[in-house]
């Protein structure tokens, strides 16, 4: 009733709240947003959009400054950096903006939630990127997700994925000369290998666990489990399926959440693809099915329950694209040292039933949640290329009905190596799928190219311990 009070962290406030007021998401419109900052006292927000590393970027500001309609706007050079602060050179279709001109933010109101850690009442907001004139720009990994999905419409698809994101709890290791160590967890011994799905593994953290899901609730991201993987201090976030935008900004905002629960206390969280010598690489799986865009029927299944030719025709893109996309999957130097022989990674492009030693796997499901398994992709690679990248190829296999391979029952990751070896390698693929080119954008494939050649370059200025070790006094 009117004039009847309540009270939410010490502040009055009227009891019939609307409820997108109350939910953590849902906003619509900028009177609802203004409605919702000012029921929780949220003093300043943080509008952050994802570079082309997953890394968030943007500004913070008076929460009274966002509401009142304030241009916000990014130099596009963010978008063009380095994962070490560099710009790569021009060529290969690649050029640097000379202007530097800024490029619009765009908040999207849907992802405006609360920042949990944040001693003061803080918010934040994902954007979009347009130019002055309102065109998208073509080239940031957010409208690079969105072109993929117009394409999925155009064909009357509509794509639906599930990521599963694995990572390392490490001790704080403030100088890079020296390797991570596995934390010590509640027992007060460092965490061993071998633990994986083990409870007594997750309970180690649980103080640290509980603060992710702490956090994760606050801001409305849904966990669907947390297990502990084989490596030792790495666990493993399940998400429930939906919309690909979505999923890929709970994963964007999932690895802000855990560096910070794990910060709290006095841990590193890692996403690199191989942290820790001798121990299993990071991944992060990517469940995928296509619905009929007017039934909402998956279209992996016919009408008895049996496989469709568009489920194998999906199989097939992946299996010959996937190999051309394989930089937005494995981005960085450190990523392949993930994929190689006998470590629990895929090598080659052969798919399977519910067989987890190869790169398209076909999870056990009922007809209607047939869905196919991307586990090529590491826990380093940017979400939305990531996601982007598995639709792409499965949506050219579905266009050309691409025929995929005999599916195979036995152990293949430890097979001749199939994929690239390296960065350059792949780099070099991925600029020769014109198909993949197009249905990502030039402007995309041209700059993101050019940025992992820079960080190549970057990477071979830095003299390793393996040098050291067996070239300083034998050669």
């Amino acid at each position: 009733m009117v004039g009847e009070k309540t009270r939410q962290a010490g502040r009055p406030v009227r009891a019939r709240t609307p409820s997108y007021v109350k939910s953590t998401r849902g906003v619509r419109n900028w009177k609802e947003a203004r409605d919702w900052l000012e029921w929780r006292g949220i003093e300043d927000i943080e509008c952050i959009t994802p570079d082309q590393a997953g890394v968030a970027r943007g500004k913070m500001m008076p929460s009274k400054k966002l509401v009142s309609n304030t241009s916000l706007a990014l130099p596009s050079a963010v978008f063009m950096a380095t994962i070490s602060g560099g710009y790569p050179e021009d060529g290969n279709g690649f050029s640097y903006p000379k202007d530097d001109g800024d490029l619009k933010l765009l908040p999207d109101l849907s992802t405006l939630s609360v920042v949990p850690w944040e001693d003061d009442p803080t918010a934040q907001i994902i954007c979009d990127l347009v130019h002055q004139d309102g065109r998208s720009v073509e080239f940031t990994p957010r409208n690079v997700l969105k072109r993929v999905l117009a394409a999925y419409d155009r064909a009357g698809y509509r794509a639906v994925v599930a990521p599963e994101i694995e990572f390392y709890l490490v001790r704080k290791n403030p100088d890079p000369d020296y390797p991570l160590m596995p934390p010590v967890g509640r027992s007060g011994r460092p965490i061993g290998g071998g633990q994986g799905y083990s409870i007594a593994g997750v309970n180690e953290f649980d103080e640290l666990i509980d603060d992710i899901y702490h956090f994760s609730e606050c801001q409305g991201l849904e966990i669907d489990t947390l297990i502990h993987e084989e490596g030792a201090g790495q666990l493993e976030i399940n998400l429930r399926h939906g919309d690909p935008v979505e999923l890929a900004d709970q994963v964007f905002l999932f690895k802000r959440t855990i560096r910070e629960a794990a910060l709290k206390h006095d841990t590193y969280a890692t996403f690199m693809a191989k942290p820790i010598q001798g121990q299993p690489g990071s991944a992060m799986h990517i469940h995928q099915s296509v619905l009929d865009r007017k039934t909402g029927i998956n279209i992996f299944t016919a009408g008895d329950g049996s496989e469709t030719d568009a489920f194998h025709h999906f199989i097939g893109g992946m299996q010959r694209h996937v190999p051309h996309a394989l930089v937005m999957f494995a981005p960085y130097v450190n990523s392949y040292r993930r994929l190689t022989q006998g470590a629990s990674a895929p090598v080659n492009v052969k798919w399977g039933y519910d067989n987890r030693t190869t790169a398209f796997r076909v999870p056990r499901s009922d007809p209607a949640g047939r869905r196919v398994e991307n586990r090529i992709p590491s826990s380093d690679a940017n979400p939305y290329l990531a996601i982007a990248g598995s639709l792409a190829c499965g949506l050219i296999g579905l266009s050309r009905k691409a025929q995929p391979d005999a599916p195979v029952g036995i152990t293949v990751n430890e097979d001749e190596i199939e994929l690239p070896r390296g960065l350059l390698e792949a780099v070099a693929l991925f600029e020769e799928d014109s198909a993949l080119s197009e249905l990502l954008g030039q402007p995309f494939t041209s700059t993101y190219a050019a940025i992992k050649r820079a960080e190549f370059e970057t990477f071979m200025e830095v003299i390793s311990p393996w040098e050291r070790e067996f070239l300083l006094l034998n050669v």
